[in-house]
């Protein structure tokens, strides 16, 4: 795993927050929003109340469980459990606390396991996959734009131009409860799995993304300060943030720390 944030080039500070984890396989970015510092406040409380969640709750599993459920139940069972645990702790945080008021932040949280990897997705960051020379993106924006785009009232060409560009349906520690939105992947050697805030899809196209993780995904931390760079020479008119993930080679490829877990108990 390769890491980078930086605060663009208009912004005076950086409200991304980012965590990685590979011994458990796990990823965190989150772009905080609202109130003077308050993004800042939410998108850390984010990624550091899941990263020490699920490790916890990795500790805590015992045989019983492992026998019971399958890796991808399991997986996504903890990562929703994390998200719900964040998005309550921000939200009281923001009730409580005056100088917080509204804040909450988008998230995209990847577990890799089994030879599968599970996502939790609230808001317009992102997860693509790099894979055969091809990027897709494996997550649709929550936004207002994206739900234009799906109803055909705006193209392609009017999106990147939108005034409702930054406007997000869903966030983390908005409301009581959480609607995220997680789902599970297959992956496969040689992929590369790239999160991103939108400070680096807004300035960059999906091919010059592509053409980057391509060229240069033999050196991970190179391919994200590259991506960085690139958004900042477009304008960097947002905070960017990017996680590369580069699933090794071998028979066990992908495999976390559930498996891990499951191997030894059945020892």
């Amino acid at each position: 795993m390769a890491a980078r944030s930086d605060a663009g080039r208009l912004r005076p500070h950086n409200e991304d927050s980012i965590g990685t984890d590979a011994a458990i396989g796990l990823a965190v970015l989150a772009d905080g929003m609202g109130g003077y510092n308050a993004g800042e406040v939410a998108s850390g409380m984010a990624v550091s109340l899941i990263m020490s969640g699920m490790k916890t709750a990795l500790a805590g599993i015992d045989p019983g469980e492992l026998d019971a459920m399958n890796g991808e139940r399991l997986g996504v069972r903890m990562l929703r459990d994390q998200v719900n645990a964040a998005n309550g702790a921000i939200f009281n945080a923001a009730q409580s606390r005056k100088e917080c008021l509204g804040m909450g932040t988008t998230l995209v949280a990847a577990l890799f396991y089994d030879d599968r990897v599970s996502v939790a997705h609230l808001g317009d960051s992102r997860l693509y996959r790099f894979r055969d020379g091809k990027l897709d993106r494996l997550t649709r924006d929550h936004s207002l734009l994206q739900e234009q785009l799906d109803s055909g009232l705006v193209s392609k060409e009017e999106a990147r131009a939108s005034q409702y560009k930054n406007i997000v349906t869903r966030a983390l520690g908005i409301e009581k409860q959480a609607d995220v939105e997680i789902r599970s992947f297959d992956v496969l050697p040689e992929d590369v799995y790239l999160l991103c805030s939108d400070g680096l899809n807004d300035m960059l196209e999906d091919e010059e993304i592509r053409l980057a993780v391509e060229t240069l995904g033999a050196n991970l931390q190179l391919a994200a300060d590259q991506l960085v760079e690139l958004a900042n020479e477009n304008g960097g008119r947002d905070n960017i943030s990017v996680i590369l993930v580069k699933v090794r080679q071998g028979s066990r490829a992908g495999r976390g720390l559930i498996s891990r877990l499951m191997s030894s108990f059945r020892k």
